[in-house]
């Protein structure tokens, strides 16, 4: 049967397995049956509230009492909006503005918080509306008037204006992208997942959605032990965690600082990883301390519920090649459009589109902003079908593998030159001695800025570029940092870069 909501993959799951640990940190676990029985007593709470079809906010410490209480909106026909006591206070409240929600779901430790913000809705402990009971006949009447195009979340990123921007995602593209990721990776009923990123992003789908399905676990990783490498692989090992479906930043932690020649996480048999480029030179020491896993690059938008895009490593790669994202999942089509709004000629660069049952549903009263992106597919003059545009730049390889090349918005016109940002971040990358590195443009004074942590000082590091590129392509001005400045998922701030560059004299 073809599930048409999430829960229907917790149901059969809990009555299986509901004394097998579903999801734990350091201090809690909770089983398939401890979710079960949470989120219902939730999704009756909220029923008796009288909230239905209506944006719910968590705002809890990340936990895997969270993850009870995401499925506890759902089990209320709602959807959930998660909040984290890390964001900055100022993000809350616009989102909690543009929200206009009935209920916040907090804990002990947000509750406070939670009351001084500036809240029309009712709030809610999490450890009172978890225990009460189940009404089972209100929860089967809500789920009969379910459809699968109902929405199961709002995710808000950033937006280019400053307002957060909120992603609708529906039960269908959930189900779709967790059929087709689950299909691509592997997963089962084996399956342990170490999680990284904030539950506030979408990239926590590729956990918390495979571990009902199959009868997984997850384990949240302590945000702390990213600041140490040596403990990261640790708590891999002491939870023998065999999948990581992390950010290509949290993987070079361990990599640039050399953890993987004294320690090795010691059953990690697949290693996922997106949001961005691998650095090859990284890549490779994961490959060399793990020859038998599995590596696969994944490429896809908030806004297409997740990845959309796959790549199952299977050759080596130069230093200066970049790891193409692959093909589409099943259910996906990709679409490369140029300037003209026609199909990309082969090898030829154009932006990446995409169609198919993943895309999400726009973004949260924002209809203007939606309509800018989700568009009319150009090719199809017949009956409205909807792309998403997604601001990046790809070309198709002879292997008819897709190659990300850039945001539009990396792409820079400097000295009369086209400039790809990632083309000097590619050639940095190669040299000796870097951990990283972020190019940014800085408009005011036309000049290209490098920002980089390694070993190498900034005359080698310069004269090397040199040795390198063309000269339009050599950085203006370099500055070797202690570490980068990352956003609250773990990805490069490139926005806190070029504010740094406008700024420096």
């Amino acid at each position: 049967m073809h599930q048409t909501n999430v829960l229907e993959y917790l149901e059969p799951t809990a009555a299986r397995l509901p004394d097998k640990v579903a999801y734990a940190d350091e201090t809690v676990e909770l089983t398939f049956g401890q979710v079960h029985r949470a989120s219902r007593a939730i999704g009756t709470a909220l029923h008796r509230a009288g909230v239905y079809r209506k944006p719910v906010a968590v705002f809890m410490k990340k936990s895997p009492q969270t993850v009870a209480a995401f499925f506890g909106v759902a089990y209320g026909g709602c959807y959930y909006v998660p909040l984290d006591e890390e964001m900055p206070r100022f993000r809350v409240e616009l989102i909690l503005g543009t929200l206009d929600a009935p209920m916040m779901i907090c804990d002990e430790k947000t509750e406070a918080l939670a009351r001084s913000f500036d809240f029309k809705g009712e709030i809610r402990l999490y450890s009172d509306i978890s225990a009460g009971d189940a009404d089972d006949q209100a929860l089967a009447d809500i789920r009969a008037r379910h459809c699968d195009t109902d929405p199961l979340y709002v995710v808000f990123t950033s937006g280019s204006t400053g307002m957060p921007k909120g992603v609708v995602a529906n039960h269908r593209s959930v189900i779709d992208y967790i059929e087709t990721l689950s299909e691509a990776l592997g997963f089962n009923e084996q399956t342990r997942f170490a999680n990284q990123t904030p539950f506030y992003f979408d990239a926590c789908l590729k956990e918390l959605y495979p571990t009902i399905k199959f009868g997984a676990t997850t384990y949240i990783v302590p945000r702390k032990y990213f600041m140490f490498p040596v403990k990261l692989v640790e708590f891999l090992n002491k939870y023998e965690i065999n999948t990581v479906c992390w950010v290509v930043s949290a993987l070079t932690i361990i990599s640039s600082l050399g953890v993987l020649d004294k320690q090795i996480p010691k059953t990690l048999h697949t290693v996922a990883f997106g949001s961005e480029v691998f650095p090859i030179k990284q890549f490779d020491l994961w490959k060399k301390a793990l020859p038998e896993a599995r590596f696969v690059n994944l490429y896809g938008p908030t806004e297409c519920t997740g990845m959309c895009c796959y790549y199952k490593v299977d050759r080596e790669f130069a230093l200066d090649e970049v790891m193409p994202v692959g093909r589409p999942f099943r259910n996906t089509e990709i679409l490369l459009l140029n300037e003209e709004n026609k199909l990309a000629a082969p090898g030829e660069v154009g932006e990446i589109c995409v169609r198919g049952a993943s895309l999400t549903m726009g973004y949260y009263r924002a209809f203007e902003k939606t309509g800018e992106v989700f568009v009319q597919n150009p090719l199809n003059d017949l009956y409205p079908e909807l792309i998403y545009r997604t601001g990046d730049l790809g070309r198709f390889n002879d292997r008819g593998e897709l190659v990300f090349v850039s945001r539009k918005d990396y792409q820079v016109k400097h000295m009369g030159h086209r400039v790809e940002l990632g083309e000097i971040e590619v050639n940095v990358n190669m040299l000796d001695g870097i951990g990283s590195a972020c190019c940014v443009f800085d408009r005011e004074r036309d000049r290209l800025v490098l920002y980089y942590v390694g070993t190498p000082e900034v005359p080698e590091l310069a004269a090397a570029l040199r040795g390198r590129l063309p000269r339009y392509l050599v950085p203006n001005a370099i500055e070797k940092l202690e570490k980068m400045p990352l956003t609250a998922n773990g990805k490069l701030d490139r926005k806190a870069l070029q504010a740094r560059a406008a700024g420096n004299e």
